[in-house]
């Protein structure tokens, strides 16, 4: 499928669980509607090569893995056009794409956009973590789900959250060695988290997680409280050190260090298009303002899934249909009584994947001192920033991440402020002894993503242009 319309109702930036879900349903009830997305195949991260992945025994990777292909058979036959292997730099307030393709760039006019950009793994700046060998569970996860590969050699995962379990299930499901996993989850955690245990226990997390970890402890010495965390190494990493506790230092030899804190919302392009932005504190982390159907601060855009708010693959799923449902409305297909009553069920069973979550967030909130690192740490990996020099720039004057730029390039190198902006805000919120709220973090402007000045001049500048990009020759 390509896109062959000069304009669409409804443009779907993101062919995750939202993603797939708010398309499906909106080219369905009638919207000409078009899905964007820089893979090749749909199914974003959770489900990441659902359609061509090599492991074809379903029990490397888990039936949660497995539910993506209920999502991308209705939507091949939904009549949504899909523009796979598509770079999203722009989206202006008048609702006009800036997008990237098979090396040229075009704007594309739509009259409503669903954000479904999904999450990031949160920034996990330590001592070492700059070296060759380590690198997020996130990218481990990729690329056994896209490429059935597993790393070698003396293996590591360190880190709290689900993810980092569930990677280590999958790891030893698919025959992979694991030497150990250092869990860092604060010990003072546990106790933070009792008052939600109550609806954690109801919820669909309690039989999988049980079993999951039962599992990965049987075969994995796992170390707990882990703190003071180094990967060590001469040109890649070799080792990687630690204390539990208040104890005696521990190093164990490593070729490959995984490391996870949990994932945060990716609001680069929302912020970069003006949606306002909340601090949450829970999650620690910023999250789109937007209201029950997803709806932000700039009319005509709306975000769905995990980029307004950590909520997980189902929960992703039906929030991106209600936005679905809330832009039929909007565009003047449906009205009041029909949106609502077709909301209930996936509201429904929004409230049960969200249930036991509140547990969870305050269970595995990453310890401070991974959060905000000693001065020595490359807080900044595109510019080489470390968090002592942001500190100093702070004591010369500088009250937020914005000014920082101007001091040290942070957030202006490729990644535009991803592996940098939660660290960088916190590092100055610490200094200035105030909460991340009140420092705020990085002005995105567009683009959002690298584009070529040949993609740039490829752009139409004429009427004759335009018709041409379009394949109106």
């Amino acid at each position: 499928m390509s896109a062959t319309k000069d304009q669409y109702d409804l443009a779907v930036i993101g062919a995750g669980p939202a993603g797939l879900a708010a398309a499906t349903l909106a080219a369905q009830r009638g919207l000409s509607t078009v899905l964007l997305d820089e893979q090749e195949a749909p199914g974003g991260q959770i489900y990441r090569a659902i359609t061509r992945t090599p492991l074809r025994n379903p029990g490397v990777l888990g039936p949660d893995y497995w539910h993506g292909a209920e999502l991308t058979g209705p939507f091949r036959d939904s009549g949504a056009d899909h523009l796979p292997g598509t770079t999203v730099w722009s989206v202006s307030r008048d609702l006009e794409i800036g997008l990237s393709r098979q090396g040229a760039a075009r704007i594309l006019p739509v009259k409503h956009v669903i954000l479904a950009t999904g999450a990031l793994e949160r920034p996990f700046p330590i001592p070492g973590w700059t070296l060759p060998g380590v690198m997020g569970a996130g990218a481990a996860q990729i690329l056994l789900k896209a490429s059935g590969l597993v790393a070698q050699g003396n293996v590591v995962l360190a880190g709290s959250g689900p993810l980092l379990w569930l990677l280590a299930w999958q790891y030893l499901r698919a025959g992979a060695r694991i030497d150990a996993i250092l869990d860092t989850t604060p010990r003072e955690n546990w106790r933070a988290a009792l008052p939600q245990l109550g609806a954690f226990l109801r919820s669909d997390y309690v039989g999988k997680g049980v079993r999951l970890l039962f599992e990965v402890r049987r075969k994995v010495k796992v170390y707990s409280g882990v703190s003071e965390l180094k990967a060590l190494g001469d040109g890649r990493v070799q080792m990687v050190s630690f204390r539990q506790g208040d104890g005696e230092e521990w190093r164990l030899p490593a070729d490959t260090l995984l490391l996870h804190q949990g994932v945060i919302p990716n609001i680069n392009l929302a912020n970069a298009i003006g949606c306002a932005q909340t601090w949450d504190e829970t999650q620690r982390c910023w999250t789109p303002q937007v209201d029950a159907w997803g709806a932000t601060t700039v009319p005509g855009v709306a975000v769905a899934g995990d980029g307004a708010g950590i909520g997980g693959a189902l929960a992703a799923e039906h929030r991106g249909r209600l936005a679905a449902l809330d832009a039929l409305l909007r565009l003047g297909r449906i009205d009041r009584v029909e949106r609502d009553r077709s909301a209930a069920p996936h509201r429904d069973a929004l409230e049960r994947a969200q249930q036991g979550r509140d547990f969870l967030d305050t269970l595995y909130s990453p310890a401070k001192p991974f959060r905000v690192p000693p001065d020595d740490t490359i807080v900044c990996r595109c510019e080489e920033v470390t968090a002592g020099q942001v500190r100093e720039a702070v004591a010369l004057g500088c009250s937020g991440p914005n000014q920082t730029k101007s001091f040290l390039r942070c957030g202006m190198g490729p990644c535009q402020g991803r592996l940098c902006g939660p660290t960088v805000t916190e590092v100055i919120a610490e200094a200035r002894g105030v909460s991340p709220a009140e420092v705020g973090y990085y002005r995105l402007r567009p683009p959002v993503k690298p584009i070529t000045l040949a993609e740039l001049a490829s752009l139409p500048k004429s009427e004759a242009d335009v018709a041409a990009v379009l394949g109106r020759h």
